[in-house]
């Protein structure tokens, strides 16, 4: 059963890369990106319970720490197009 779940992940995975390429819009783009993590996360974890090593898990959270973290960093990114203090940039409103 664990690996007609893999085997679905795995299809799915190629799925949302497809979508990643397609999408119109950036957004979409993020979004197939951070889909493709969720579902990343998930095939560690059932790899890990196929190997019997449940240490696989420690690594598939740290994985979906780095994948939100990422997620937020892009999206703030394409945003205000700088990741350190926005209001410190010269070029805001109320600057002089």
């Amino acid at each position: 059963m664990f690996i007609a779940a893999s085997i679905a992940l795995f299809v799915s995975m190629i799925l949302v890369l497809v979508r990643l390429y397609a999408g119109p819009t950036l957004y979409d783009r993020v979004l197939a990106v951070n889909s493709f993590g969720t579902l990343t996360v998930l095939f560690i974890a059932v790899l890990g319970f196929l190997n019997g090593r449940p240490d696989f898990l420690d690594i598939a959270l740290l994985y979906a720490l780095i994948n939100f973290v990422g997620t937020i960093a892009i999206l703030k990114f394409f945003r205000y197009r700088a990741l350190g203090d926005v209001s410190q940039r010269p070029d805001t409103k109320g600057a002089e």
